[in-house]
């Protein structure tokens, strides 16, 4: 028994991917294809494992309507659909044709492509077009690292009662604790943890997993 979380050295990540459900070629295809069209951002693409729980989490909420800020190539929109049912819908919010013109063919090569709505804007303005009573059983917060606390503000009165709320890299690769970082990604990330961890309205918890993963749910 321990107390804290065990630090993953690279053989102890592989070993966990090895023994999580493996990804499929669609996913592999896709992540290879990213990584040589977009060398430069191929950190904003989670990792398997983080793909795989997302998967699982989607599917034990039973999501029916879901929200995605931040789509890039379409890993994660993959990921997320999968776990939904099969009449489900997921509004996938970017701003790049670029990106997410290779999401679009994956969608389709992964078999969720009706199941997908792509909203080319900046999510802000997508979240505030919509109608009132537009709720979303699960949303996954994936893009401006400045931007997140407002991204918050607006899904978590969307949320079903319920509802769970994902958000990832809110580890920023440590550097959360080093408080010589001031750069305004490292701050926002730090502004959105204290306000997620004071939020009343929900229960939450922030998970190790890649680059770190906070999981909340709205109380009922």
């Amino acid at each position: 028994m321990t107390r804290e979380t065990e630090t993953l050295t690279p053989e102890l990540h592989e070993y966990l991917v090895a023994h999580s459900a493996q990804v499929d070629s669609v996913l592999t295809d896709l992540a290879a294809e990213t990584a040589r069209l977009f060398p430069d951002q191929i950190h904003m693409q989670i990792g398997p494992e983080q793909g795989t729980f997302m998967t699982l989490v989607a599917r034990m909420v039973g999501a029916r309507s879901a929200v995605e800020i931040g789509t890039f190539t379409g890993y994660s929109s993959i990921c997320l659909a999968r776990g939904m049912a099969t009449d489900g819908t997921l509004l996938a919010c970017d701003v790049s044709e670029e990106w997410t013109s290779l999401a679009r063919r994956y969608w389709k090569r992964a078999g969720v492509a009706d199941r997908v709505t792509l909203a080319l804007a900046p999510a802000l303005q997508t979240l505030r077009a919509l109608p009132a009573e537009r709720r979303f059983d699960l949303a996954f917060i994936d893009a401006d690292k400045e931007g997140y606390v407002s991204y918050w503000d607006e899904l978590v009165p969307r949320m079903a009662p319920g509802g769970v709320l994902l958000a990832d890299n809110t580890l920023s690769h440590g550097r959360v604790v080093d408080d010589s970082d001031t750069s305004p990604p490292v701050q926002g990330i730090r502004d959105f943890n204290d306000h997620v961890v004071a939020d009343e309205r929900v229960e939450v918890v922030l998970l190790p997993i890649g680059d770190g993963l906070t999981l909340a749910r709205k109380r009922s």
